[in-house]
């Protein structure tokens, strides 16, 4: 799709394959393409890189579902990152593998990545919780900072890595990060952590299922979010299953 590999598996499968590699001892990366993801891929080709040599890519994007089935390569069916936090400590309770959460909204009041953390721990009795870290912006640009951080990392040696500070960001943090934890399995899962701490509220599940997430996020956040969808990921979208719908009759 748009010249991108996303792997055909559900969500229980994509966490089956995770826990296999860490049991094998391998480590890796997986990303969650939406519409805006593959828009600035195709832009950039240190981007597509990065998706391309990840080891699990899977569709968080409604759109990618719908463009998959147009072209007649359906998805088997979302698999979105703020849902693979949950089913993966779920898992990781059961093995007991350690979690460690890195990024969240910036807040000394909140501490959104903290009671994301305890919450998690709370859901999945058994779940390690090795780490919650919510570093200061331009802290990937700090040697210092950086320095501090992969140190955390030696420490904890957390098996599974949920890096929310949003695209393209975090997917930069995760290829440095790899290089210091080589087996633990890390997710760029976006906005999840604020998510889970209730700092923001996720859409209904309908509207998950129905593939209009995103118009609850713009509601939420018009300001933030308006200049993206409307002008952005609107048109990507269109554009995206207009041309597999054209692949399909080719």
């Amino acid at each position: 799709m748009s010249g991108i590999g996303i792997d055909q598996v559900t969500e229980q499968q994509a966490v089956a394959r995770v826990l296999d590699a860490i049991d094998s001892g391998r480590g890796g990366q997986i990303v969650t393409p939406n519409v805006d993801i593959m828009a600035a891929a195709r832009c950039s080709r240190e981007l597509r890189t990065i998706i391309e040599a990840s080891d699990l890519v899977v569709a968080d994007g409604a759109p990618l579902v719908w463009a998959s089935k147009l072209a007649g390569t359906p998805l088997p069916e979302r698999v979105a990152g703020s849902d693979l936090v949950w089913s993966l400590s779920e898992a990781a309770a059961g093995r007991g593998l350690k979690v460690a959460l890195l990024g969240g909204t910036p807040d000394g009041a909140a501490r959104p990545t903290e009671r994301a953390a305890d919450r998690l721990e709370r859901r999945y009795p058994g779940l390690k919780v090795v780490g919650a870290w919510c570093p200061p912006m331009g802290f990937d640009r700090d040697e210092s900072q950086w320095r501090a951080l992969t140190d955390r990392f030696d420490a904890a040696a957390p098996d599974l890595v949920y890096v929310g500070l949003g695209f393209p960001k975090q997917e930069h943090v995760m290829v440095r990060l790899r290089a210091t934890a080589p087996q633990s399995w890390f997710l760029g899962c976006g906005a999840s952590i604020d998510f889970i701490a209730g700092y923001r509220r996720r859409a209904p599940k309908w509207m998950r299922r129905s593939g209009t997430e995103w118009l609850f996020r713009l509601l939420s956040e018009p300001r933030r979010l308006a200049g993206r969808y409307l002008l952005n990921d609107i048109p990507e979208a269109v554009k995206l299953l207009a041309g597999a719908a054209g692949q399909r009759r080719g």
